[in-house]
């Protein structure tokens, strides 16, 4: 079933944790071109506070918020957006998918699947493809080619001692670390400008710690460092690129309200006019894979530090 946007999108909202309630929900709400329809969560009671500010409505039955809606946003742990993402499609909505898609190669392709079968439009909010200054500047450098190297950290400190952010909480991020949540962002950002990763090496690092060595269908090669275990004052993003042209560093972004609102653009963008957006279910599936295959290259490793 091919399901086309006319008019103003309705657009529902699964989850309710702090991402929902700081970037998702507020971001919904104060979108002119859409009808924030309603949010459903595991915790109807976190739901109806949720809805409650942002003036929308908490819905108890996913599948009646499903029925509602044109589109639907997920934030929500990877492997518990996936087979809802697959009920979603098969009730004709588009999916806005938070990063990762899913932890397991099978369940991710399963999503992707169900999107081409349903012919829904799908999009993967990689924070870094839909920030202003960030989205501009992957495309500069794709354009511009030539690369040779690239070199990238992201280290956060989730899990440093004393760390109060609300995040740490996440039982999934524990489980999986830095790899898997924020390894997507820097690979959304890699596979656009270098090409597709044909060879992965990965080794363990400190707490959490990933080092991957990534080789590219253009023929460079690119190093990226993930944790969430870094001492605070460490904690630090950043990408530089070394090609023809010398050396490009990564602009910084402020926030992910406003990434996310592109997000919801884009995804309206595809599903009116049927062209597929290049971060979507499919790129989605294909970031789970390379992270699969640096996990098994890296082998087993203590979990993040309490």
């Amino acid at each position: 079933m091919t399901t086309h946007l006319g008019g103003k999108p309705r657009i529902g909202l699964l989850g309710t944790g702090p991402w929902a309630a700081r970037t998702h929900a507020p971001a919904l709400a104060a979108h002119e071109g859409i009808d924030f329809v309603g949010v459903w969560g595991r915790r109807p009671e976190a739901a109806a506070e949720l809805a409650a500010a942002c003036g929308t409505t908490a819905y108890g039955d996913v599948e009646e918020l499903f029925e509602a809606c044109d589109a639907i946003a997920f934030a929500l742990p990877p492997d518990v957006q996936a087979p809802l993402a697959l009920r979603a499609a098969a009730m004709g909505c588009h999916l806005l998918l938070d990063k990762p898609v899913a932890t397991t190669v099978e369940a991710a392709r399963d999503v992707a699947g169900a999107a081409e079968l349903a012919e829904v439009a799908s999009v993967v909010f990689c924070t870094l493809r839909f920030a202003e200054p960030t989205s501009r500047w992957i495309d500069e450098q794709a354009a511009a080619g030539g690369w040779f190297l690239g070199e990238a950290h992201w280290l956060g400190s989730l899990y440093a001692p004393g760390s109060t952010s609300a995040y740490a909480d996440s039982p999934w991020r524990r489980a999986k670390g830095g790899l898997w949540d924020v390894g997507p962002h820097l690979l959304s950002v890699y596979l656009p400008v270098l090409g597709d990763v044909t060879d992965v090496t990965a080794v363990r690092g400190p707490a959490d710690t990933h080092h991957l060595v990534l080789r590219h269908t253009s023929g460079a090669s690119s190093t990226a460092t993930l944790t969430l275990g870094a001492p605070p004052k460490a904690a630090e993003a950043a990408l530089t690129l070394y090609g023809e042209r010398g050396r490009a560093a990564m602009p910084s972004w402020d926030g992910a309200g406003e990434a996310f609102a592109r997000a919801v653009d884009a995804l309206v963008e595809s599903a009116r006019t049927g062209v597929p957006h290049p971060c979507d279910a499919r790129f989605g599936a294909r970031l789970t894979e390379i992270l699969t295959l640096a996990e098994q290259a890296a082998g087993p490793g203590q979990e993040p530090a309490a």
